[in-house]
Formats: structure tokens, sequence, C-alpha cells
């Protein structure tokens, strides 16, 4: 559409804002004619993007935080709580004088005088070490509703465990309930439901999944399902595990059914009865799930003042061959080969009747391991991980230090960009989160049983923060600023609020609300990742309106970042409580 006819439109929008002669679906129906695509996920503005030329940069935010982050979750507290394992050995930070050092029955019982889990706060870059009890290696995690963190299973002594660290206490240490899962969830995914509730599915030798309310006393709910059977890679000889469908990608749809992605095959299922809805076509030309361990997410679902999603679709990028784990790691061979990654992605919309992959622009490199991250603005980073190998000691190499920019509605062929690279490997055991003030931390890699310090990929310890292109300086003048004091921090389903910004001039068709629900990350993949694009019906004053989800289908309740970006340049972002 000509750009004429679109300021006159825009201008055409602004009068009939002014004398309120239409209703708020009506101007939903008028932008979304106006801004073509929208409907399939296009653009999200009448007019072009800024541009800048920054490649983002990254900085040192801490030294040495002692503990590698094996899992990492963001919590609304502004704290970054990330743990690793007890059964391994010493981390490198032991605990403060004077805490009683736990007795680990992963050890004979004997006291375990280190860390294994800290709270970061991002804000000051200084951290207090947790009591982690039942080992929580390679475990699954959430937020609650109120924003307590719980964390799901691990292995030996804390295979059914769950582990609960409180908000609203900035003393809190976690709560552990021994044995009270339904099953052994070892590597295993959860995913938020529209109640608050997390589905947790799967884990090595475990085909099945279970509901956790979001409280300590629970009965079990749980349900077989086949399919992460089927879907698993038999294991050659005793103690040579190869399953490539652990840590699935899993997503709650907006009917309100569970996307569930393994090795190379998806279906979606019901989640209060098992009951499988529908099955996918194979993906084919690799395995996607731990250990080849490619990259998964949803895109941002963009909703309409009458609370329907405008676009369902989700992208698993890279992994590797089948067999890569079984000719690379030491319980299968001697001789190593490290086989090069998968460069691939593909892209599918499952709520569509004819839904099947469609082959996605090829990223730069390969990679496998990796984190594929939402950004404030609504893009998504690529970043961590490796070119060769996979998952597993000293299974990987040839670091892939290059973050990528993904803009997934850009045309063909310009939705990858190459970003400023790090000078740190973080490779297997590592994480990253995108934090409120639009950065994204980064922290983890230890790629050998125990924490090593010398030869090739040592443990690391410290931490990263990067500066995505939309952070550049220049851009400035250009970034909303919002007054959290005069913002609605307490969001309705299906009701109005508003969010007030002190700058720029804001001006309809330029602005995009996101809003972010911070995910459990471990092993590559951002469990319960979530960002919704709600309606903007009104902006007057530089007061935005704009209309909450509808239901806990398409928003589970708890805990948001909510931004504000004009022309992709987001402003820092403040939380809210959708509920």
């Amino acid at each position: 559409m000509p750009l004429v006819i679109q300021t006159y439109l825009i201008f055409l929008l602004h009068i009939l804002f002014a004398s309120s002669v239409l209703a708020a679906p009506d101007i939903v129906g008028l932008l979304t004619q106006d801004r073509g695509g929208l409907a399939d996920g296009g653009s999200d503005y009448a007019k072009p993007e800024v541009e800048t030329q920054f490649m983002g940069n990254w900085i040192i935010d801490n030294p040495n935080a002692g503990v590698a982050a094996m899992q990492l979750q963001l919590m609304p507290n502004d704290k970054v709580v990330w743990f690793d394992t007890t059964s391994l050995g010493p981390s490198g930070l032991k605990l403060p004088e004077g805490v009683l050092c736990p007795s680990n029955p992963d050890t004979k019982n004997e006291p375990d005088c280190y860390a294994h889990a800290i709270a970061y706060d991002w804000k000051t870059t200084k951290y207090r070490t947790l009591t982690l009890k039942g080992d929580a290696w390679c475990s699954s995690g959430n937020l609650w509703p109120n924003g307590n963190l719980m964390a799901t299973g691990g292995t030996l002594s804390g295979d059914r465990a769950i582990r609960v660290l409180a908000n609203d206490d900035p003393k809190a240490d976690f709560d552990t309930r021994i044995g009270v899962l339904a099953a052994v969830r070892w590597y295993s995914s959860n995913q938020v439901l529209p109640d608050g509730s997390a589905a947790v599915v799967g884990g090595r030798d475990s085909y099945s999944y279970e509901i956790v309310p979001p409280q300590m006393e629970f009965k079990h709910r749980k349900f077989d399902l086949p399919f992460l059977q089927q879907t698993t890679t038999p294991p050659l000889g005793p103690g040579r595990p190869v399953e490539n469908n652990l840590y699935p990608f899993l997503y709650l749809l907006p009917d309100g059914n569970l996307f569930l992605f393994a090795n190379n095959r998806a279906i979606s299922f019901t989640p209060q009865t098992g009951q499988v809805v529908r099955e996918y076509p194979e993906l084919k030309g690799g395995s996607r799930n731990y250990p080849p361990s490619g990259m998964s997410a949803l895109f941002p679902l963009k909703l309409t003042a009458d609370h329907k999603p405008l676009n369902t679709e989700i992208v698993i990028c890279g992994g590797n061959d089948p067999k890569a784990y079984e000719v690379v790691d030491a319980r299968h061979v001697h001789d190593k080969q490290f086989m090069t990654a998968l460069q691939d992605c593909h892209r599918i919309q499952p709520l569509n009747k004819d839904a099947t992959w469609v082959e996605e622009q090829k990223m730069p490199s390969p990679r496998t391991m990796g984190d594929l991250i939402h950004l404030a603005n609504g893009d998504l980073l690529m970043l961590n991980g490796a070119k060769g190998g996979t998952s597993g000691w000293e299974d990987a190499r040839d670091p892939n230090f290059v973050p990528l920019l993904y803009t997934p509605y850009k045309p063909m062929g310009k939705r990858f960009k190459e970003l400023a690279p790090t000078t740190i490997a973080r490779m297997y055991h590592s994480c990253s989160a995108l934090l409120p003030d639009t950065r994204v931390l980064v922290a983890g890699s230890n790629m050998h049983q125990f924490y090593t310090y010398t030869g090739d990929y040592p443990t690391e310890l410290r931490v990263e923060r990067f500066a995505p292109p939309y952070c550049d300086p220049a851009l400035d003048c250009a970034r909303p600023a919002i007054c959290p004091k005069a913002t609605d921090k307490v969001l309705k389903y299906g009701k109005p609020f508003k969010i007030t910004t002190i700058r720029p001039r804001l001006v309809l068709g330029e602005i995009k609300v996101t809003l972010l629900y911070p995910p459990f990350t471990t092993h590559g993949f951002s469990q319960s990742q979530r960002m919704l694009i709600p309606a903007i019906t009104n902006i007057e004053n530089n007061v935005i309106t704009a209309v909450a989800p509808g239901s806990g289908m398409l928003a589970p309740p708890g805990y948001y970042i909510l931004f504000v970006s004009r022309l992709g340049v987001p402003s820092s972002g403040i939380w809210v409580h959708i509920e």
C-alpha cells in the first residue's frame, strides 16, 4: 500500500478515536486491513521499523558466580535463579560461613558445604546462595501464578521431587518435597496450563505426563502417553541411552490443547484427558530433541480486541543426525565422531486444518544446544551452542559464538542477521534469559562431569550480558519510557488496561505492546516461554489503551514483563500480573 494512503488512514483513525465514532473492534479491523499480512503474522506497524547498524555488544556482568547455570529462571522479584546438580561433586562456590552444610543422600549422607544454586540480582550483579536438596540434575520447572518457582524432578534422590522458592520473601530458600511426583521426571518438560497448573511431560524411561497444581499438597494426576515411547530411539545396551526425544518441545495452543514435539514427530493432545487430538507430519532431516538438541519457539501470539489469535506458529531449528550421539559419546565409542549440526529450520501452523512443516530460511551456520528466546520487541534471538556434536560430556566441539537476530516475517533471505560474537564458549549446560531492561543474561557451560577449569571448554562461571541491536544508544530518542505509577499492573482477562509513557510522542500504527511470560530454560529449551501482542484500541496523550488476553488458554495466569515498542525500539519492561 502506498505510504501516502497509509498516512491518510492513520490520520483518519486519529479523528475517529477523538470523536469516539468507532468501537474498538472496528478500529482493530481497520488496522488489520491497513497492515497487510497481519492475519498471518506480518508487519506490526503502518510504516517501516527504525533501522540501525549496531550489531549488539557483550559485557561481563559478573566474573565469577560460583555455580554453573544448568537450569535458570527469571523471577518477578528480579532475581535470576539458577542451579546445577548435587551428585557430581563440589561447585565453584562454598556455602557462607555459619550456614549448616546439608547432608547429601546421594553421597552417603556426607555433609555438602558447596552451593549448587544461587539467586542472582540482575540489577546489582550480586547473589546469595540457596540450598538444593534432592538432586535437580537435568530437571524442569515453571512459575506458579503467584510468582513462586517450582522445580520438578531430576535424578537419584530428586527424581520425583518438587522444590518451591517463594517470590515474595527476599531470604527464601527452597522448600523441597521428596518423592511426591507420580513418576520419575529426568529430562522432562513443563508447560503452564490455563488454570496455573503445570503439565510435566516425559523424562527418561517415563512415557507419561502428570498435572501438578500450584500448591505443595496435591493428588496425583498421571496420564500414559505412548507417543513418547514411540519416538524414543532404543538404547544400544545397559548404561548406553540414546533417546533423541528428551526435553520435548511443549506448547499450550490457543484452543487449550498441548502441542508436543519429540525427536522428529508431533502431536497435540488434551491435557485433562490425555486424548490425542491430531498427529502432524514427520519433520524429516534429523532429530531435534536431546541429545541432538535443536531449538524451538512459539511465535508471539497477536491478538484482536475480541481475543482472537491472528497467528499460531511454531519454529524448530537445528539439531543433528539421529545417530550423532551414539558416534560421539564415550559410552558408545572410543574414537569420537563429531557430526556437523543441522542448519535447517521449519515452521508449522498447528491449528490449520492442513498443518504441515514449511521449510524456513536456513541459519547462517549449524547449531546444536542453542537457545531461542523472545526479545522485547517481538523478534527472536538465537545464541549459545556448538556447530558439531551433541549434548553430553565432552560430546561437542566448535562453539557457535555468533548470535542471530531472527525476524520470521521479513522476506525470505532476510530473516537471519549475524550479530556481534561473544568470546566465551556456551555449550552443554548453558542458559540465557531476557531481562526487563531488554538485554539478555547469559550464564553457564559445563562440558564435563565435574567442575573442570583446565583443558578444552572449561566450566564457565562468568556471567555475560548481551545488548541486542535495539539497544543502540543512537535509538534512545525513539525509545518509549513507561511510567509505572500511571500504568495498570493487574490485567484482567478480556478487559482494557492502560499504559502511560513519558516519551516520545506516541502515534497509532507506530506502537506495539508485548507481554512476555518468563520461561524456565535448560538444555536449550525455554519451557513455557510465551509472548502476547495485545490489541491496541486507543492512544491519547501518550496513554495506550490495550485489551488483555481473553483467557488462560491465550495467557496462563501469572506474572509477565510488559514492554512498549515504537517501530521496533522497545522500552524497558515492568512486571504486570494477568488474572
